[in-house]
């Protein structure tokens, strides 16, 4: 088996002491050890120079799992090498709410021990595939987004109106900071900051979610996910910002915008006693009180 571990760069107590355990395990199993090139540099001279274990720039489908340590950002930069091969990722949590990586630093050795047994089960997350006119060098080459995709203003505190069009058809125009449009995996981030509604990861449907809008009637919209989101905006500055997910990225405003779901998916594993309701309730403390 060739594995594929990620880490991000500014590596944390904790995530180090999970890398450690997790070359242990990965050891143990005999599974051919690949970290990513600057990840690994991270590391001590003897790690780095061990012949069993070797270093990536990129993902090609040789690879049969890509092990990502870190939080729920971490896993997003991840996709960024994952891509459309198919690869199938599973989370160590170092960070805080791990919506996403849910194996906890303890657990890692149980876990990658059911996993190699083929004791999981894959759940698979859309993701939004964004085009601009005119083309934007930045996002040609990395144009999806797993989370969101962020409209939001740049360099004033004045808001900004973002007109917006589903399948050609306008819908409004949002006086607001910006607007998310999320995926079911994005729903319990951004957009779930901003007033915007939870959806369980196999829901066929994004969300359009304004940032402090201006227009108090303006509310989160669920819409079908095979529809064709465009965005024009329009402020007192001439620039706008769009980030998708962690990347973000600055646009003149008379570009246009133009969103639809990407055409492949990130495999996410799951344990088989893992569900999302049961992280949904866990992560955001549904059902307790704290009060005492």
């Amino acid at each position: 088996m060739k594995v594929a571990v990620y880490g991000q760069n500014y590596a944390k107590e904790a995530t180090q002491e999970a890398f450690e355990i997790l070359l242990e395990v990965l050891l143990e199993h005999k599974v051919s050890i690949y970290v990513e090139v600057d990840f690994l540099s991270l590391q001590n001279d003897a790690l780095k120079n061990s012949s069993a274990v070797r270093s990536f720039k990129d993902l090609d489908k040789s690879y049969d799992l890509l092990i990502s340590i870190g939080g729920d950002g971490t896993i997003l930069r991840a996709i960024t090498y994952v891509r459309d091969l198919g690869i199938p990722i599973v989370g160590i949590n170092t960070g805080r709410l791990g919506f996403l990586a849910t194996v906890q630093t303890d657990d890692i050795a149980s876990a990658l021990s059911e996993i190699f047994k083929g004791n999981y089960k894959i759940s698979e997350r859309s993701l939004l595939s964004v085009d601009t006119h005119p083309k934007h060098n930045d996002i040609e080459e990395t144009h999806f987004a797993l989370n969101e995709i962020a409209i939001s203003r740049k360099n004033t505190t004045s808001m900004i109106t973002v007109e917006t069009h589903l399948n050609d058809e306008y819908l409004t125009s949002y006086w607001a900071d910006g607007l998310i449009l999320s995926t079911p995996t994005g729903s319990t981030g951004y957009s779930l900051s901003c007033g915007g509604p939870v959806i369980t990861p196999a829901t066929k449907n994004f969300a359009l979610t304004p940032i402090a809008p201006h227009n108090l009637s303006a509310r989160p919209l669920i819409i079908p996910d095979d529809t064709r989101v465009s965005f024009k905006v329009d402020g007192r500055e001439d620039q706008f910002l769009m980030s998708l997910d962690s990347r973000i990225v600055t646009l003149p405003n008379s570009t246009i915008v133009n969103v639809k779901k990407a055409n492949f998916v990130i495999k996410m594993v799951e344990l088989l006693d893992e569900t999302f309701l049961n992280t949904l309730r866990k992560k955001l403390l549904w059902g307790e009180d704290r009060r005492n």
